[in-house]
C-alpha cells in the first residue's frame, strides 16, 4: 500500500475491541458515515477519567478538578491544531454536529436575518442542515434557497449567479454527502459567498473522519462537525467560529459557566468560547475525542484517506458488476469516497439490509436523513455502505457474496 509504518491494517484492527469478541459472531461493519467503532484508547482515555480524576470542569480547585479542566481544555488546543486554527477561542464543544448547527441557527441566524435576506443551501444536505433553516427561514422571514443537485451526484454550478445574490446572507454546504459521498469544492463556493458578502457554515461531520482539513485555508466562518463519526465517543460535536462571528452572537443555552456575573435582574456573559457552553458539559466524551484525534495523528490522515478511497473505488467497480443493481453518484470526474448508496430494482433496500446482517454484515438502509436525495432520484430508500481505516478487502468480498446469496433467496 506504500505507506507509513503505523498504518497496518492487522495492527489497527487489533485496537478495537468490537472485532476482536471470541464469544460473539465476526462483525463486517459498513456503516461508518453514521458512527464509527472506538479503539481501546479512547476507551481508556473515558474510564481513566471516570476512574482517577472524575470532577466538574472550570470551579473547583481542589487536585483533581484542576485536572480534570487540564485535561478537557487541552482537548480544544488539540482540535484547534487538528483543523488548522491558530485560535482556541474558535473552538466550541457541543454535543453534536447537529447542535452545532443548531447554535448558529439560533444564535447567529435569528439575530442577523430579516425579510428578503437569503439562506442558500444545498439538495444534498443532511436534514441537520436543512431543518435548522427551514426554521430560521420561518422565524426571520428570511427565504431559504438551495443549489440543485444533478443525478451524476455532483452539485450544479454551472450558473452561480442564480443562487449567490446581493440579498444571500449565508451559505450552509455539506463538505461530503452523507448519501453519495461527493467531495464538494467549498473552497470554490466560500468565494462566492464573500463576493456577495454571505456568510459559511460548512458541514464536515462526513469529510473530517479521513480528510486534512485547514479552516484558515477555507477561510469559512463556521465549521462543524462530530466526534463519533472520528472514533470518538458520542456526545461531543465541534463548532469552529470565527471569533469575530461568535462575539456578536447571543448564547444559546443559559445556564452556569456562560456567565461572568448575574444578579436577579441581568447576567454578564463569559468570554467566548465559553459564552456557549453552558451547564457542566460532556468531560468524559470530550477527553475521549482527545484521545481519537492523537490515534489517528498516529496513523496519518493522509493515510487514512489512501485507505478509505482504495475501499471505496474497489467497491464501486464489485457493486457495478452485479445484475440489476445501481450504484448513486460515483461518476468519472467526481470527487467522492468513504459512502456509496445503491439500490436493486426487485428487492427493497430493507430486505437487502436484513438479509446482510444474518451474514453478520451491518449496512444502512433508509433515506439516511437526506430525503431530497432520494427525491432526486426518485427513491423512497436505497442502501449504503461506508467504509473507515479499518475496514477491509476481504469484507468487501463477503458485502458482494451477501449480495449474491440475498438476489438467489428473492429469486
Amino acid at each position: 500500500m506504500g505507506m507509513n509504518n503505523m498504518f497496518d491494517l492487522y495492527n489497527i484492527r487489533s485496537n478495537f475491541p468490537i472485532f476482536n469478541q471470541p464469544d460473539l459472531p465476526p462483525l463486517v461493519f459498513l456503516d461508518n458515515a453514521s458512527t464509527t467503532q472506538k479503539p481501546t484508547q479512547v476507551l481508556e482515555a473515558v474510564n481513566q477519567f471516570y476512574c482517577r480524576y472524575n470532577a466538574n470542569v472550570h470551579r473547583g480547585i481542589y487536585k483533581i478538578a484542576e485536572q480534570a479542566t487540564e485535561a478537557y481544555e487541552s482537548v480544544r488546543d488539540k482540535v484547534a491544531e487538528f483543523i488548522g486554527t491558530a485560535d482556541r477561542r474558535n473552538i466550541v464543544f457541543t454535543k453534536s454536529t447537529t447542535e452545532s448547527i443548531n447554535l448558529v441557527a439560533y444564535s447567529w441566524a435569528r439575530k442577523f436575518l430579516k425579510t428578503g435576506d437569503e439562506i442558500l443551501v444545498t439538495e444534498m444536505e443532511h436534514h441537520s442542515n436543512l431543518v435548522p433553516w427551514q426554521l430560521a427561514a420561518q422565524h426571520t422571514g428570511a427565504t431559504l434557497k438551495y443549489i440543485p443537485l444533478n443525478k451524476s451526484g455532483s452539485l450544479d454550478m454551472s450558473s452561480p449567479e442564480r443562487y449567490f445574490t446581493k440579498n444571500t446572507k449565508l451559505v450552509a454546504i455539506s463538505h461530503q454527502s452523507n448519501v453519495l459521498g461527493t467531495i464538494n469544492s467549498v473552497k470554490e463556493i466560500i468565494g462566492y459567498a464573500r463576493d456577495v458578502g454571505a456568510k459559511t457554515l460548512i458541514d464536515g461531520a462526513q469529510f473530517v473522519p479521513h480528510s486534512k482539513l485547514d479552516v484558515q485555508n477555507l477561510d469559512c466562518d463556521f465549521y462543524v462537525f462530530s466526534g463519533h463519526k472520528m472514533m470518538g465517543p458520542t456526545g461531543v460535536g465541534i463548532l469552529y467560529g470565527k471569533a469575530d462571528m461568535l462575539e456578536t452572537m447571543d448564547p444559546f443555552l443559559g445556564g452556569g459557566d456562560m456567565i461572568l456575573s448575574v444578579t436577579m435582574e441581568k447576567a454578564i456573559w463569559n468570554d467566548i468560547p465559553y459564552k456557549f457552553e453552558a451547564g457542566t458539559p460532556n468531560i468524559a466524551q470530550v477527553i475521549g475525542l482527545g484521545a481519537a484525534i492523537d490515534f489517528m495523528k498516529n496513523m496519518n490522515i493522509d493515510s487514512i484517506d489512501s485507505q478509505v478511497r482504495m475501499l471505496t473505488s474497489t467497491a464501486v467497480s464489485r457493486l457495478r458488476e452485479i445484475k440489476g443493481l445501481t450504484v448513486l453518484g460515483h461518476e468519472n470526474g467526481i470527487d467522492s469516497t468513504s459512502v456509496i448508496s445503491f439500490f436493486h430494482k426487485d428487492i427493497h433496500p430493507h430486505d437487502i439490509a436484513h438479509l446482510l446482517d444474518t451474514f453478520g454484515i451491518s449496512v444502512r438502509a433508509g433515506h439516511h436523513c437526506a430525503q431530497p436525495v432520494m427525491d432526486k432520484y426518485d427513491l423512497s430508500a436505497s442502501v449504503r455502505v461506508s467504509f473507515y481505516v479499518y475496514n477491509t478487502i476481504d469484507e468487501i468480498e463477503q458485502l458482494i457474496s451477501g449480495l449474491q446469496k440475498t438476489m438467489e433467496y428473492f429469486r
